[in-house]
């Protein structure tokens, strides 16, 4: 696999593939319980080969389909634990690396792009990509004026490929929602879908960065690359080394777990209130943890004091637009919530729309059912487990359990969808971290209407 699948029939026929393979392997699994092998067995392999072709085609297939294993990737922490060891390794993979395109693609793209004399840009360009994501991959070069730079070159043929893997996976939805027991895959796909264009659309992510980059460039935690240069389908920023979260994830310390954790959840608060704007891709490819006092060319090698060392941010190509920040109404309701405010807590979800018309609930389960949620922003300090992770998903997922009856007549408005599915992803990166984190300080500082002192 070397380069985007340009005809749609193509990539169709590899995504199509993918429930045949599914129930083709539990054929397989019942002929191995025939002859004898023991159910658990049996199950574990039957996860491991299910994963391993899952995440296998989304990561060659690059495009929507890898888009969607990535935003997948940050609720592993929700599975089972009896079958989150197989996806785990495919799905810290796929964060990370995507097959490259040819050197002769690259090349042509840079020559469109930035003109036939483009290689005078840069006193140095290294022809195997540093990273390879969902829409383009990454190298790295010596810009002219000798800063060392990452150039995100985007694949040709990559909106067409989205949106064709992105319809593909939508039909067969009710297939991959299992793999993510809590999660709804097919919202979550039509939201993908949506924001096709803007990430497709360099500009706008080089406008977003600079602004991110403008905003934390003296802030002691957050570390976000300088925008060098910018053209259609490529994008020059100041490269950052540092330890990527999907290592700090896998084997980093439990110091270096927390601090990570604890600056992710600051900027995910501290973001919008700043900038406007809410880094909208949080999956862990996109975090480094960089040395303290370091300005991202550190070696990351893990010497320095983890209390200091701050968060590298990259990838601005998703984001949502919010002016005046987080809306208030969230720390609003999260604040009522913990004081037991029940029937203001409901008012105020009927007034916002998570509540319809046409519906009636009591208002002290509605209190029940968000209270375990937001447990984390009770305590002074909270540990973010798989566990934990594992409990709301099937607390929300089993149809038997009351949860998951009343979660079913709620309502999520369209301006909050994408920072539903922020806010849950983040909390699955921190559950992966298993990080203890201060949360309750964060939305103090920068949620606005949360104060549990008020």
């Amino acid at each position: 696999m070397s380069d985007l699948p340009r005809k749609a029939v193509t990539r169709t026929a590899k995504l199509a593939a993918l429930p045949l393979g599914f129930a083709g392997r539990a054929t397989w699994g019942l002929g191995k319980r025939i002859g004898g092998k023991s159910a658990e067995f049996v199950a574990r392999e039957l996860q491991e080969r299910t994963a391993e072709q899952l995440f296998k085609v989304l990561g060659e297939l690059k495009g929507g389909a890898m888009k969607f294993g990535q935003a997948l990737s940050v609720f592993e922490s929700a599975l089972p634990e009896e079958i989150a060891g197989p996806y785990r390794a495919a799905l810290t993979k796929l964060q990370e690396a995507a097959p490259p395109m040819p050197v002769r693609t690259v090349h042509g793209v840079l020559e469109e792009r930035l003109g036939a004399e483009w290689r005078e840009l840069f006193l140095e360009f290294e022809d195997k990509p540093a990273a390879a994501a969902s829409i383009g991959q990454v190298h790295r070069a010596v810009w002219h004026d000798g800063r060392e730079v990452a150039v995100k070159v985007q694949y040709p043929g990559a909106g067409e490929a989205l949106l064709s893997d992105l319809a593909q996976l939508s039909r067969f939805a009710r297939l991959l929602g299992p793999l993510v027991p809590g999660i709804e895959v097919k919202p979550l796909i039509t939201e993908l879908r949506e924001r096709v264009t803007e990430e497709l659309d360099y500009a706008l992510e080089a406008r977003a960065q600079r602004e991110h980059a403008e905003v934390f460039a003296d802030d002691p935690d957050v570390v976000v690359p300088a925008v060098v240069h910018q053209a259609e389908q490529v994008l020059v920023t100041e490269w950052m080394d540092g330890i990527p979260l999907a290592e700090v994830i896998a084997d980093g310390s439990q110091e270096q777990r927390d601090r990570a954790g604890q600056l992710l959840a600051r900027f995910l608060f501290s973001g919008p209130a700043r900038t406007g704007l809410l880094h909208a891709d949080p999956h862990p490819g996109n975090f480094r943890l960089l040395p303290a006092g370091g300005d991202g060319d550190g070696d990351g090698d893990g010497a320095e004091d983890p209390a200091g060392w701050r968060l590298g941010v990259l990838d601005f190509g998703t984001v949502d637009r919010l002016p005046g920040g987080l809306p208030e109404t969230i720390g609003t309701c999260l604040r009522m919530t913990l004081d037991g405010e029940a029937e203001q807590v409901y008012a105020l979800l009927r007034e916002e729309g998570f509540v319809k018309e046409s519906v009636a609930l009591d208002p002290d389960e509605v209190l029940e059912y968000l209270l375990p949620i937001i447990e984390p922003a009770e305590a002074e300090s909270f540990v973010f487990t798989r566990g934990w992770m594992r409990t709301q998903a099937a607390r929300i997922a089993d149809p038997r359990s009351p949860a998951h009856q009343l979660g079913r007549q709620l309502n999520l408005p369209p301006s909050y969808l994408l920072i539903h599915r922020v806010t849950l992803s983040t909390i699955g990166v921190l559950c992966q971290l298993n990080a203890s984190v201060r949360l309750r300080d964060e939305l103090s500082a920068w949620l606005p209407g949360f104060d549990p002192a008020a």
